[in-house]
C-alpha cells in the first residue's frame, strides 16, 4: 500500500506545539496544499484529509521546492517544527524547519470522511487519488493517541548530563526556535544567534530621570535578524557579555512590533532583553556563519529613505570606481581613507556609493583592479543621504558581495550584457519620471507654487523640506562668482599651490591641473511670485546648457558680448524643479534657503495629464 497521510497528523501537531527531543511522537505525514512563494520561503496548508493548519516552510527548504521534490499536492514527513499562536488572528501557524518528501504530487487533494460504527469513530479512506488504494477497502480505525510524557527541564538534564555547561543544558532542555518563527505572542522561546553588530552604551534623559540603552543586531543561522535592545539594568549587566561575532542562546526576551523610524534590521518586530533575560554563550560546540540575506531596494526607489534612519540593500553593476582619498573628519581631525564607486540597476539610474575605512582599501581596491569587467555587486546595510541628489554611504557594519551567485545578480549581469551596457544611464538625482514611485523625488510630488514657500518662512527650521515647482529662470546675474575650482578626483574645492598646480585637502595631494564647477545663484519665477535659488554643478549644466570650464573659454576668448548672450538664452525657459527648503542664520537673522535639487525640461504630455488630475480635483471638491 502507497504512503498516505497520517490519521489525524494535524490533531497531533496541534496537541504537541513546541515538541522537544524528548517528545515521543508518531509518524507525522501531511499533503501539500495551495503552495505558493512569499519572498524566500513558501507557504502552504498542511493537511491530513480532515483539517488543516495554515503552514510556512523555511527558507532552508526553498532549495526542495525549486528543485521539483516538493511539489503542490504532495506529502511531506514533518521532523522538526514550532506551532505559533496567532491571537489577533485566531489562529495557529506552523513553521516547518525540517522535514522529508514521502511522495510527488498526487492526482488530487486527499479527504479522509469521518462516520460513526457502532460507537466506535472510524475513518473512511476516500483515496480516488491513489491508485494503489481500491475503492471500497476496509475503512481504518484509529488508535487513541499516543500519551506524550512530558518531563520537566531538571528531569531532562538529569537523564542526559546533569554536569553540562549552562550552554549546553540549555540547547539540550530547550528546543532552539529560528527567529523568524517568533512574535509577541508567544510564550517561552530559545533562539541561537550570532552577534553582528554592536552599539556603543548611551546616556539619556528624559522625564523619568537619566538612565543608559544599548542594542545588538541578531542574526540566526538562516539569515534572518532582528535588533535587541536593552535598557539600564540590563544594559549594564549584558554590555560585556555580548562580544561581536560569537554565538549566544538567548531566552526570556520579550517582542514587540518594530519602530520604523528607528530599525535598523529587516524584520516586523524587535526585542527587548531585561535583567531577568538569560544570555550563555554557546562554547564548546559547534557554530555557525550566518547566511547574507538581501531585500533589495531598486535604485529609483531610494529617494523615501533619504536622510531616514532605516538602511537598504542595493545590487548594481559597477560603472566606475574613484581612487582612495583621505577625508579630514570635522569632529576629531581624524583623517580616514573613502572611495566612490558608481552602480547602475535596470532601473537605468545609477548612484554613487561611499565606501569607507578598510571597505575603501580592500574590497574598494579588488573593485578598481577588476572596473574594465563592470563587476556586479550586493551590497547590504547602505545609509541613503541627499548629497547631489540620492547618495549611498556604507557602514562598518555594511557588507559587500562582488559578484554573488543569486538568482537577482545572474538576471542583472543579463540585463546588462544584453542592453544595459548599451543604455543611456541617468543619476538618481535628476529624476523626472512622474511614474517613478520614489515619491520624495518625483516631478508631480509635493506640486507647490513659489509663493506657498516664500510666504510661509517658518518651512524648513526643523530639517529640509522638499517640494517640487515649475518655474522659469528670470535671472541670472553675469557678474557674480558663478564657479569654483575643483579637483578632478573627488570634486572637493582646490587652491594654488606653492610653486604649480593645485591642492586638494580631500586627497591630500597636489595636481597638475582642476576643473570648474558651477554654484551660483539665479532667480526663478512663475505666476505667483518669484525667488532666489542655489543651484549646483549637475543642474546649473542642464539650465545653462554647457559646463563650468566651457563658459569659462566662452568669456575668455569670445569675449563678454557673446558670454551674456549665452547667459540670456538659458532665461525664461520653463523647468522642473525639485527644491530643498532650510532655514540659515545669518547676522543673527533667520533667512530661507531654497536650493535646487534636480531640474528636468517640461514633458508636455505629462504636464498635461498632471493639469487634467488636477482640475478633476478641482471640479469633484467643488
Amino acid at each position: 500500500m502507497a504512503k498516505t497521510v497520517t490519521p489525524d497528523a494535524i490533531s497531533v501537531i496541534l496537541a504537541n506545539p513546541c515538541p522537544d527531543s524528548s517528545s515521543d511522537l508518531p509518524e507525522i505525514i501531511v499533503q501539500v496544499v495551495d503552495l505558493k512563494p512569499t519572498g524566500n520561503k513558501y507557504m502552504f496548508m498542511a493537511s491530513d484529509g480532515k483539517m488543516k493548519v495554515r503552514a510556512l516552510l523555511q527558507s532552508t527548504l526553498a532549495s526542495e521546492v525549486t528543485s521539483g521534490n516538493i511539489q503542490n499536492l504532495g506529502l511531506i514527513r514533518v521532523l522538526d517544527y514550532t506551532l505559533n499562536d496567532i491571537p489577533t488572528k485566531n489562529e495557529k501557524f506552523l513553521i516547518v524547519s525540517k522535514c522529508d518528501v514521502v511522495s510527488s504530487a498526487l492526482e488530487a487533494e486527499y479527504k479522509a470522511e469521518v462516520k460513526v460504527e457502532d460507537g466506535v469513530n472510524s475513518l473512511k479512506q476516500n483515496q480516488e487519488m491513489d491508485a494503489d488504494v481500491k475503492t471500497g477497502s476496509p475503512a481504518i480505525v484509529l488508535k487513541p493517541k499516543q500519551e506524550v510524557v512530558t518531563k520537566s527541564a531538571a528531569q531532562i538534564v538529569h537523564d542526559q548530563h546533569g554536569n553540562a555547561a549552562p550552554a549546553a543544558r540549555m540547547a539540550m532542555t530547550r528546543r532552539v526556535h529560528p527567529l523568524v518563527s517568533l512574535n509577541p505572542y508567544q510564550g517561552n522561546w530559545t533562539i541561537k544567534v550570532r552577534v553582528t553588530s554592536k552599539g556603543n552604551m548611551r546616556t539619556y534623559r528624559n522625564a523619568r530621570g537619566e538612565g543608559c540603552v544599548f542594542n545588538v543586531e541578531l542574526t540566526d543561522e538562516d539569515g534572518t535578524q532582528i535588533q535587541a535592545t536593552m535598557f539600564n539594568d540590563a544594559a549594564k549587566k549584558f554590555f560585556d557579555k555580548f562580544q561581536m561575532g560569537k554565538v549566544y542562546y538567548i531566552s526570556k526576551g520579550t517582542l514587540k512590533v518594530a519602530n520604523k523610524q528607528f530599525k535598523t534590521v529587516q524584520n516586523d518586530y524587535e526585542m527587548t532583553l531585561n535583567e531577568n533575560s538569560e544570555v550563555e554563550e554557546a562554547s564548546n560546540e559547534a557554530t555557525f556563519i550566518p547566511e547574507t540575506k538581501f531585500s533589495f531596494t531598486p535604485i529609483d526607489e531610494l529617494g523615501p529613505f533619504v536622510n531616514g534612519r532605516e538602511l537598504v540593500d542595493v545590487i548594481g553593476v559597477v560603472q566606475s570606481v574613484s581612487p582612495t582619498m583621505s577625508i579630514r573628519r570635522k569632529s576629531n581631525n581624524e583623517t580616514i581613507p573613502k572611495r566612490d564607486i558608481v552602480i547602475a540597476d535596470e532601473t537605468k539610474k545609477t548612484v554613487v556609493v561611499s565606501l569607507w575605512n578598510d571597505l575603501a582599501t580592500s574590497v574598494g581596491q579588488e573593485l578598481l583592479d577588476m572596473a574594465d569587467k563592470s563587476p556586479v555587486v550586493a551590497i547590504k546595510s547602505l545609509k541613503v543621504g541627499e548629497f547631489q541628489g540620492v547618495s549611498l554611504s556604507a557602514l562598518s557594519k555594511s557588507i559587500i558581495l562582488v559578484d554573488p551567485d543569486t538568482p537577482e545578480a545572474k538576471k542583472l549581469r543579463s540585463w546588462y550584457d544584453s542592453e544595459g551596457k548599451d543604455t543611456s544611464l541617468a543619476a538618481i538625482g535628476n529624476d523626472s519620471s512622474p511614474s517613478n514611485r520614489n515619491g520624495a523625488r518625483s516631478m508631480y510630488t509635493d506640486r507647490v507654487t513659489l509663493s506657498h514657500i516664500t510666504s510661509n518662512l517658518s518651512l524648513g527650521e526643523d530639517k529640509p523640506v522638499y517640494f517640487s515647482i515649475k518655474a522659469y529662470v528670470s535671472t541670472i546675474k553675469p557678474d557674480q562668482a558663478m564657479s569654483y575650482r575643483a579637483c578632478k578626483t573627488c570634486s572637493k574645492k582646490v587652491t594654488e599651490a606653492v610653486g604649480s598646480g593645485y591642492w586638494c585637502e580631500g586627497c591630500q595631494k597636489n595636481e597638475d591641473g582642476c576643473s570648474l564647477r558651477y554654484i551660483m545663484a539665479l532667480k526663478v519665477s512663475d505666476a505667483s511670485g518669484e525667488a532666489f535659488v542655489s543651484v549646483f554643478n549637475e543642474q546649473a549644466e542642464k539650465m545653462i546648457g554647457c559646463t563650468a570650464d566651457e563658459l569659462n573659454e566662452i568669456k575668455l576668448h569670445d569675449g563678454e558680448a557673446t558670454y551674456q548672450k549665452k547667459l540670456k538664452e538659458a532665461t525664461w525657459v520653463p523647468h522642473l524643479f525639485r527644491v530643498s527648503v532650510a532655514q540659515n542664520e545669518y547676522n543673527n537673522e533667520k533667512r530661507q534657503r531654497i536650493t535646487v535639487r534636480a531640474v528636468a525640461p517640461i514633458d508636455y504630455a505629462a504636464e498635461s495629464k498632471y493639469l487634467i488630475e488636477e482640475m478633476t480635483k478641482i471640479k469633484v471638491s467643488n
